[in-house]
């Protein structure tokens, strides 16, 4: 049975943006995959402390938008790829201070490099000013 209904889902904007944000994120996240055996969560811990430097766990969590759980167990999993580095913040001993090793470094470098060429092929199909103005709404949309 259908309903007679003027809403379509097609059109509604947090569906759009999830479906979009997952198309987009699709190849980008294989190879992280490949290349790293990481996954999302890993990859953005990842990125967070090669760009801000040295943070504690709560501080990815803000910066990110990430759940405490899933960040600790990306800690966990970059510190077994010996990507990660914990060292106890010396006036406060219940938080650690997160770091990328050298290794850690280097993939965070490659990624980057790779990213921004997948960043390219996904706006490709626009111009650049379509593709300013996509970013510029989109930003403007996760309040970044």
């Amino acid at each position: 049975m259908t309903h007679n209904s003027d809403f379509d889902i097609r059109d509604f904007l947090p569906y759009i943006l999830a479906l979009s944000a997952e198309e987009a994120s699709l190849g980008f996240q294989q190879l992280y995959k490949d290349r790293y055996g990481m996954l999302r969560t890993e990859w953005r811990l990842l990125f967070h402390l090669g760009r801000y430097g040295d943070l504690t766990a709560k501080d990815v969590c803000a910066r990110a938008r990430l759940h405490k759980t899933k960040v600790s167990r990306a800690v966990t999993a970059l510190e077994q790829k010996r990507f990660v580095k914990r060292t106890e913040v010396p006036t406060d001993r219940r938080h650690e201070l997160l770091s990328l090793t050298p290794q850690g470094t280097k993939a965070f470098e490659d990624l980057c490099d790779a990213a921004k060429l997948y960043d390219r092929k996904l706006l490709e199909g626009f111009s650049p000013q379509e593709q300013t103005l996509l970013k510029d709404y989109l930003k403007r949309l996760a309040r970044l």
